[in-house]
């Protein structure tokens, strides 16, 4: 093989590992993916369905289906980020895109745990766990309605954000450096046994 043919060879290696780097398995987002959108799905519509299950914040602690901006901004809208997010993790192959939908379910993890703190400065109110339940029902609202489900939202986008590219890209390189030692080891000339050279 000429010098050029290893060139090419070599050239050849190195795409195929930069593609490769570019995909993931499958398996690797699909469990989160699908536990995001199940937790992104009761984050966005807890406050609407709540009542049903004896869980609500006020206003209209025994009204399903009640809207405010603030129920949109503070639990909807992180909900909606969440569940796009997990519906890119678990339809997609590409490295690029699931780091996407990790992001939007950081973002949107995040901001269901410390919106709250900024209801005052932004003057709007998510309200209160329902004042008539006990003080452990009024806990277990706050817990499922913003901290502990923005807190495993969180976790679940934040584990998958980027540890197999880490794994992978070892790999990659060693497959690199072997195909260039290959490439630029030159062949074995055959030389068939028992002929000599006449003068």
């Amino acid at each position: 093989m000429t010098a050029i043919g290893h060139e090419l060879k070599a050239a050849f290696s190195d795409r195929g590992v930069q593609l490769s780097r570019m995909r993931v398995p499958w398996t690797r987002g699909a469990t989160s993916g699908a536990l995001l959108l199940i937790l992104s799905a009761w984050a966005a519509l807890a406050p609407f369905i709540g009542p049903y299950l004896n869980l609500a914040y006020t206003p209209a602690t025994s009204t399903a289906w009640h809207w405010t901006a603030a129920r949109g901004w503070f639990e909807v809208a992180p909900g909606a980020a969440a569940f796009a997010g997990g519906l890119l993790l678990l339809v997609s192959t590409n490295r690029a895109v699931t780091i996407a939908g990790s992001w939007l379910g950081i973002f949107g993890g995040a901001w269901l745990v410390v919106g709250p703190s900024f209801t005052d400065l932004l003057d709007m109110s998510i309200g209160t766990p329902d004042p008539t339940s006990g003080t452990r029902r009024q806990a277990l609202e706050q817990l499922s309605f913003f901290y502990a489900v923005g807190a495993l939202i969180l976790f679940l986008a934040a584990a998958d954000s980027g540890p197999a590219a880490d794994a992978t890209a070892p790999m990659a390189t060693a497959d690199t450096e072997a195909a260039r030692t290959v490439a630029s080891q030159p062949e074995p000339v055959n030389s068939s046994p028992g002929t000599t050279s006449n003068e």
